[in-house]
């Protein structure tokens, strides 16, 4: 797959929002018109200042609108028929990306700065951003775990373009390529997809993460991700490893079902990877997710999160990694986050990262 290459074509949606074809093929034609009749995308999003946590919260009550789990018939992420016609024009598609039609960001702009002073302890700031869609495949009951390695790779390059765009885009500080499956995570349509956002702020988990590796660099002076990962190369903990990537259910778990996946190398971000990196990506990242799926006998739901380093700070010591993480703590059993995570923040998990690694080595594949 070092050769592989994909063929982006932009497009604009009936009410202006912008739609990228991602093709694995050149010269596809994607003149199909958008034949809906949409209002203007309307969007009031606010960040508001939460001082006492030194956080920003988004407001976006216009989402309370937006689609809740339609039948497949009717599924606005499956390619346009007569009978449905969907946020895709086209009759077909490889990755789809579009700009979210309920933004939890929107707009050019300012970013949301600091707050924090006495005159400023109930600061609001315009929503700034950008959220897409990332639809995976066309076929409306895959799972990115039964998709083809070059449909993972084309996966993969899409993430790294949108990263590379929404990183320029005027006001975004961070950007976040994840996906929510299941809907006991809170997915409100089937189709195998993901989402992309470019925040206006640094996010609570990166600060706390950037606080953290600044500390141990200067009463240390080295590297906390590195020093961390090596302690996982080889242990108890690690579930897969190649050339380019290892994989380990990590110290601290605090999901039932918990896998980190990192580069051996160190890098901010998806664009500073290798085409040898992402090729070996792509095998590690399959296994990962079907040694979880072959944990317990029923849908796993399941939140795949890139953590990069944010757009201007903290990106000279900053490692990239991939987090997946599933709330299924046995067979219809799930971990809810009730008083002690909610209220506290303080994490409590029923099992131990040591067993969970155990088992996932022992999955048949």
């Amino acid at each position: 797959m070092a050769s592989h290459q994909v063929y982006p074509t932009s497009t604009t949606l009936a009410d202006g929002r912008e739609l990228i074809y991602f093709d694995e093929s050149p010269g596809v034609d994607r003149s199909a018109p958008d034949s809906r009749d949409l209002p203007t995308v309307e969007h009031h999003s606010q960040v508001r200042y939460d001082a006492l946590a030194g956080e920003w919260v988004a407001i976006a009550g216009h989402r309370q609108t937006r689609t809740y789990l339609p039948p497949a018939n009717l599924c606005p992420l499956c390619p346009s028929t007569p009978e449905n016609a969907s946020e895709i024009p086209a009759s077909g598609y490889d990755v789809v990306v579009f700009e979210n039609r309920f933004p939890s960001f929107a707009g050019s702009g300012p970013a949301a700065g600091t707050a924090g002073e006495p005159a400023d302890l109930t600061a609001t700031r315009p929503g700034n951003g950008r959220c897409e869609v990332v639809c995976f495949t066309s076929d409306h009951h895959a799972t990115m775990s039964q998709l083809p390695a070059s449909r993972v790779r084309t996966v993969l390059d899409v993430w790294t373009d949108r990263t590379r765009a929404l990183g320029q885009h005027e006001g975004v500080e961070q950007v976040f390529c994840f996906e929510n499956r299941g809907i006991e995570i809170g997915v409100t349509l089937d189709h195998p997809h993901g989402q992309i956002y470019g925040y206006p702020f640094v996010t609570p988990v990166t600060a706390r993460m950037l606080e953290q590796v600044a500390a141990h660099r200067e009463a240390h002076g080295g590297n906390l991700f590195a020093e961390l990962l090596a302690r996982e190369i080889d242990g108890p903990r690690q579930i897969a490893a190649n050339e380019h990537w290892v994989a380990f259910v990590p110290f601290a778990a605090r999901w039932p079902i918990e896998v980190h996946l990192y580069p051996r190398r160190r890098v901010p971000d998806l664009p500073a990877l290798t085409d040898g990196e992402r090729d070996a990506f792509v095998p590690i990242y399959r296994e990962a997710l079907l040694r979880m799926e072959g944990l317990i006998p029923e849908p796993l739901p399941l939140i795949t999160a890139w953590h990069q380093a944010p757009v201007r700070t903290g990106r000279e010591d900053w490692w990239m990694h991939l987090r997946l993480t599933s709330i299924r703590r046995a067979p219809g059993k799930i971990k809810y986050l009730a008083g002690s995570e909610s209220a506290m923040g303080a994490f409590i998990n029923d099992t131990t990262p040591e067993s969970v690694a155990v088992s996932l080595r022992e999955v048949a594949l």
